[in-house]
């Protein structure tokens, strides 16, 4: 396992280019519960640069400039008032920026350990900081680490501010000005007339909340990646379906590329028949949800829990199209409600893939316009904090998409080798789930389980056999 020294070289504080327009934004009934939760924190691995590392540390802080003017929201700073509305105000007061060192590690020594080393967790700034402090601290913060042989730029937003669309807008922003594109192609939306707007208030004791779970436990650490092929037959298992490729011997599958230009999702399921006719329309049970169901399932077997036990698998769902009318697609802020799907241990076991997968389907797809509003209002009447945590020992927290474009972060000598978080948010049972480098419907869960359920869940033949040897 590489070490984890980083040598931090200077810290400095970068400013938007313009004066915000944007002068107050009220916190919302999806801000306000992460004010208990960490800083977001998610960067990509790169290679070297072909310039020097001081010259690509003056076009990353010239261009993070001009981002923030964009995104005037980030180098704002948190205020309460005496009735306790908690409001960001757009202040310019900028964000921090850190240039770091740890030449001593290469991108192979970062990427070949089997669990993810625990060094990533010193290329971030803002380790473990509650969002709440962004009273007195910083919104957002970049730091760029060099290596032997590559760069890794760490990016942390204060989790009240922005939600995971919201992060990776502006962390593909930053990256498509420093590209050198002169107009950016999607401008966020700082409009605050939504369902999420409330009167509501959520009361603190003096010096803010405190994490919602013990971040001391031991804990391990995997990257598993799935490849398209490997979706797709978890996807037509949990919908009782057989795969319809044999492979090549090439190790591709047979007509998989004409399936993916047809839909992506392409055959459909009726009461358990399939209809030949691609086009006619989706799998019931979505690709996602069969690999979440495949996940939960295999993870509460290595937990040996009790049969009786309830077990949960929650899941961040994105509410801007859920609500009718839609909300702005480049909404900037959090726009998210947690789905909990819960069952028996015993009778998750029991049961197939498809029942759970069913399960996770029907909760996802239930969750319109009605049942966002029925939250919201839910929320204003008894406001509380984001539930992040594993308290009952049978909990599993799915978080981030494989939809949001990480690779797209091309700062100007092509996209990411790696995608890798922090420390922020982490305890057993904490999924991310994020796009495969190859694209095409690949996809990497970033998988946090105390010592003993990883053990079980690395010798799970159910789990295993859809998991490739390599990242």
């Amino acid at each position: 396992m590489p070490s984890s020294s980083t040598a931090i070289l200077s810290n400095s504080t970068v400013f938007p280019d313009r004066k915000s327009a944007v002068k107050k934004l009220k916190l919302s009934v999806s801000d306000l519960p992460m004010l208990s939760c960490h800083y977001i924190q998610k960067g990509v691995l790169l290679t070297s640069p072909p310039s020097s590392f001081s010259d690509l540390i003056f076009s990353l802080k010239r261009s993070l400039s001009a981002a923030l003017s964009h995104f005037p929201a980030l180098a704002g700073r948190l205020t309460t008032d005496h009735d306790g509305a908690i409001y960001l105000v757009c202040n310019d007061a900028g964000v921090n920026f850190i240039e770091a060192k740890a030449k001593h590690l290469s991108l192979d020594s970062l990427l070949s350990p089997l669990d993810v080393p625990i060094c990533f967790r010193a290329f971030f700034a803002f380790d473990r900081t509650l969002s709440y402090l962004g009273h007195n601290k910083p919104l957002a913060a970049v730091q760029v680490t060099e290596l032997a042989d590559g760069v890794f730029i760490g990016c942390t937003v204060n989790h009240s501010v922005a939600d995971g669309t919201s992060f990776w807008h502006f962390f593909n922003t930053f990256a498509e000005i420093n590209l050198g594109k002169g107009k950016i192609s999607r401008s966020p939306d700082f409009s605050r007339d939504t369902a999420f707007n409330s009167p509501a208030v959520l009361k603190f004791p003096p010096g803010g909340p405190t994490e919602t779970f013990a971040g001391n436990s031991r804990l391990r650490e995997r990257i598993f990646h799935f490849s398209r092929e490997a979706i797709l037959r978890l996807k037509f298992r949990a919908n009782g379906v057989s795969f319809p490729w044999k492979r090549m011997d090439n190790g591709n599958c047979d007509a998989v590329e004409n399936f993916g230009k047809q839909s992506n999702d392409g055959w459909k399921i009726v009461n358990g028949k399939q209809n030949g006719n691609v086009s006619d329309g989706k799998l019931e049970i979505s690709s996602f949800q069969s690999l979440s169901a495949q996940l939960w399932r295999s993870v509460t077997r290595a937990r040996k829990l009790n049969p009786t036990k309830t077990t949960t698998f929650r899941m961040a769902v994105n509410c801007r199209h859920r609500l009718q009318p839609p909300m702005p697609s480049l909404y900037f802020g959090n726009a998210i409600q947690s789905i909990p799907t819960v069952a028996l241990v015993g009778e998750l076991l029991s049961k197939d893939l498809g029942w759970c997968g069913a399960l996770l389907h029907r909760n996802v797809a239930a969750h319109n316009d009605a049942r966002v509003r029925r939250g919201i209002a839910d929320w204003e009447k008894e406001p509380r904090l984001f539930p992040l945590g594993n308290s009952d020992g049978a909990s599993m927290t799915m978080g981030s998409s494989p939809r949001f474009p990480m690779y797209n972060n091309d700062f100007g000598w092509g996209k990411p080798v790696a995608v890798r978080s922090g420390g922020a948010n982490k305890f057993d049972g904490k999924i991310s789930a994020f796009p495969g480098r190859e694209g095409n419907g690949s996809v990497d869960l970033e998988v946090v389980l105390a010592p003993e359920t990883m053990a079980g869940l690395e010798i799970d033949p159910e789990f295993m056999q859809y998991v490739s040897a390599t990242v």
